[in-house]
């Protein structure tokens, strides 16, 4: 065929192929683009739609949410729409637009300042605390300008603690140089602050999850024998506790004053959840490791803004007033700096057979090592998950003596219901708990030989041998009771 005469025909094969991809143009100028097919799953991008409320707090307990100001969990691109492009001419963007348009602008992201990371003070800026003063030495710091803050008796030591505010002018160094170079005043420090620290929470697959099964124990097929009810008294200083949470139903729970003061109360978190792995009530959610069990429990926390916190003064009036109590173990889920006020009380204990079982700290691996956890008659505990690894802020060293479930433990939460925490201060329990089986079992053991005994039934973590991150491995309960020795836990997969 010439080339001429197919010439029109090739114009019009052309346009019919044009036709078939291009949008048609409508008299109003819209463009006619062709549908494709969706995928189909109607999902809209919008959410998970569930309705299973997993994306809050479902414990029940009144808490509020996470806290993080969210509104929606929308895109983070500023869109309003799931997602999509902004529509083009007549509402469609069109094939010319998009093959043409100028290619989009990276916007500048906002900067968003980094966080400043709050730096808690560790003592009273202007306080000495000193046990065993004579009235004498008082008197001449009272002439020197102190003040006697507040004074409280130390039956243990048969003495007096007395906290003292330094006078104007003095700083604090040379105020505790002054009052320990008097006669009586080796016993003086500075007013340091504990607390009860927990970690980041993470994500828990069902309640008591595999805390139990980890240290070789169910508190439900347990009679109510020598295990099913120890003897032994425990003691808890920790936060405030809500007795009239459904954990504590029917449970021997005593609350002990620490006596008057001025100071807001602390908060009932910290405490309720602690208590609640210790003696929870086994027909409730939040079941705990020794539900009949006696618990006395001193609230020695106070909040200082946003702050909640102990200090020694306050611990070592504590700690006198339970051993009066005639506890054989007290619990102290709490960490701060070293102080001889804290080490002559540790010390006395340990003299009344009283153990004192402390957290780890979750101030990391790498961090100095924290107190009471840190002088040698402590039993001291870190953290591990359902898998036996280590708590990753847990810390470590050689005076870590054992590792217990502290990474999504089911407990009771501060006001009904229960909730997952994660911290060495919810491992500290398990240890408790199985000193006071112990101590029920052999009544007239010390404490360096409770220590031992619990080391030497755990189960080995880590490397062969005790360790600076595991101790000498996870606590074991079994054999406290049934005197079995053979019992090995197997860590989930």
């Amino acid at each position: 065929m010439p080339y001429q005469t197919a010439k029109p025909l090739l114009r019009l094969l052309l346009v019919a192929c044009l036709a078939t991809v291009l949008p048609a143009v409508t008299p109003d100028g819209r463009f006619i683009g062709a549908a494709w097919a969706d995928d189909g799953d109607g999902d809209g991008d919008g959410g998970d739609g569930d309705g299973d409320g997993d994306d809050g707090d479902s414990d029940s307990d009144g808490d509020s949410s996470d806290g993080d100001g969210d509104s929606s969990d929308g895109d983070d691109d500023g869109r309003s729409d799931g997602g999509r492009a902004a529509p083009g001419i007549g509402g469609g963007e069109g094939f010319l637009n998009r093959l043409f348009r100028p290619a989009p602008q990276p916007q500048p992201q906002p900067i968003r300042p980094r966080p400043v990371a709050q730096t808690l003070p560790d003592r009273a800026t202007n306080e000495i605390v000193v046990l065993n003063l004579s009235q004498e030495d008082l008197a001449t710091l009272v002439v020197r300008g102190y003040t006697v803050v507040e004074s409280a008796p130390i039956s243990l030591t048969g003495s007096r603690v007395e906290r003292l505010e330094v006078p104007s002018g003095t700083s604090l160094v040379d105020a505790l140089a002054e009052i320990q170079a008097l006669p009586s005043g080796q016993s003086a420090d500075f007013n340091h602050y504990y607390r009860a620290g927990q970690g980041e929470p993470a994500a828990c697959e069902g309640l008591h999850c595999a805390a139990f099964e980890l240290v070789d124990w169910n508190p439900s097929a347990v009679p109510a024998t020598l295990c099913g009810r120890p003897s032994a008294r425990i003691g808890l200083i920790d936060t405030g506790i809500n007795p009239d949470h459904e954990a504590f139903a029917d449970g021997r729970l005593s609350m002990l004053p620490l006596g008057p003061g001025a100071r807001e109360t602390s908060g009932r978190q910290h405490g309720t959840a602690v208590a609640a792995i210790l003696i929870g009530s086994r027909a409730g959610r939040a079941q705990g490791l020794l539900p009949d069990a006696e618990l006395i429990a001193i609230d020695a926390f106070y909040r200082a803004g946003r702050d909640e916190r102990s200090d020694v003064f306050r611990l070592v009036q504590a700690m006198d007033l339970l051993a009066a109590e005639d506890v054989a173990v007290i619990n102290m889920s709490l960490a701060g700096p070293p102080n001889v006020l804290l080490e002559r009380m540790v010390l006395a204990l340990r003299d009344e057979r009283i153990l004192i079982v402390s957290a780890a700290g979750n101030d990391g691996p790498r961090a100095d090592p924290v107190f009471p956890g840190g002088y040698t008659p402590v039993l001291t505990v870190t953290a591990v998950d359902g898998l036996g690894r280590a708590y990753r802020r847990a810390g470590r060293g050689p005076h870590i003596d054992l590792a217990a479930p502290g990474v999504d433990v089911w407990t009771a939460a501060s006001i009904r219901g229960v909730r997952s925490k994660t911290g060495t201060s919810f491992a500290t329990p398990f240890a408790t708990a199985a000193a006071a089986l112990l101590i029920t079992a052999e009544p007239d053991l010390t404490v360096a030989e409770i220590k031992a005994a619990l080391r030497a039934r755990a189960l080995d973590l880590g490397d062969a041998g005790p360790d600076e991150t595991y101790g000498a491995g996870l606590v074991q309960f079994a054999d406290l009771c049934t005197g079995r020795h053979d019992s090995q836990p197997v860590l989930s997969d």
